[in-house]
């Protein structure tokens, strides 16, 4: 009677411990979501004022956008891109949107046109011409004279639950589109237009959290199938920073081999990823990043 309950919990349904993390991760999403909206824009913020502090010659300041963003960058350092997969809010937004997609698509029984893999690998190099667009920019002084076209301030306001003057048509024009992007293809902002992003898979991430396969079925290629960003797990490969940490390769991989750290065979465990999602809040907590009102 014993082995027969030992074996029922090691023989758990795949369907279901996906349905358990896909809800852990939805969960965690919303909740850094509504209580720390601002980190990412902090972020870009700390980014521009370096770039405009270097072009005008003046010491860097040491305020609160570059301590947010120094303290996200060493923890997608240690984690990886964690915060990007999970705490980001402009990226959960995008999945909320694609999700709700999907389900239209479903009922509507029509699909939507696929970007093909090869074209995917090639806009996302558009983030990282982007961020030098925009680097150049602040050094040169000019950002701040451009008009209101950030969509990523647009989106900052109405999280703050703040109202959109007309000076920002542009960059409300411009989330718009971002959003029609983001309902046709999973992570589209995070994968082509996002300058932190582009800072982020440019960091390296420690040993002990990289991502790692440590054994497949001959021409499986399920976990590259299934991943938003079309990265293979393949150790050693040069695309590793584009990975996002969403566990969905590991979500679907029939071995359950892929780890994220320290050794975890199931890399996408509810354990880790509320260890690591608990580690964050406390960084926003330090930082002063929780809307606690």
């Amino acid at each position: 009677m014993i082995q027969t309950k030992q074996k029922a919990k090691k023989h758990v349904n795949p369907r279901d411990r996906m349905l358990l993390r896909r809800r852990i991760r939805a969960g965690i999403q919303l909740i850094f979501f509504l209580l720390a909206p601002a980190v990412y824009t902090s972020c870009f913020s700390g980014i521009k004022a370096i770039a405009s502090a270097i072009g005008a010659a003046e010491p860097i300041a040491y305020d609160a956008f570059f301590t947010t963003l120094l303290v996200i960058c060493l923890y997608t350092i240690l984690f990886g891109r964690f915060f990007c997969g999970y705490a980001c809010a402009f990226g959960s937004f995008g999945d909320a949107i694609y999700a709700l997609s999907q389900r239209i698509q479903k009922k509507c029984r029509r699909k939507l046109p696929n970007i093909p893999e090869k074209a995917v690998i090639l806009l996302q190099k558009a983030k990282y011409v982007l961020l030098v667009i925009i680097v150049l920019l602040c050094v040169a002084g000019v950002y701040d004279t451009l008009p209101k076209w950030s969509p990523w301030d647009v989106f900052s306001m109405l999280t703050a639950l703040r109202g959109i003057t007309a000076a920002y048509a542009i960059g409300t024009i411009l989330l718009l589109l971002i959003v029609l992007g983001m309902a046709v293809k999973e992570r589209f902002f995070c994968q082509f237009l996002c300058p932190m992003g582009a800072v982020f898979a440019l960091l390296p991430v420690l040993g002990t959290y990289r991502r790692k396969r440590e054994s497949c079925f001959p021409r499986c290629s399920a976990c590259v199938k299934n991943c938003p960003v079309c990265v293979e797990t393949d150790e050693g490969n040069s695309r590793t920073g584009e990975c996002i940490s969403c566990g969905a390769c590991s979500d679907i991989c029939p071995k359950r081999s892929i780890s994220y750290g320290l050794g975890i065979r199931d890399g996408n465990a509810p354990l880790p990823v509320v260890c690591k999602a608990a580690v964050l809040l406390v960084l926003f907590l330090l930082l002063g990043a929780v809307r606690l009102g």
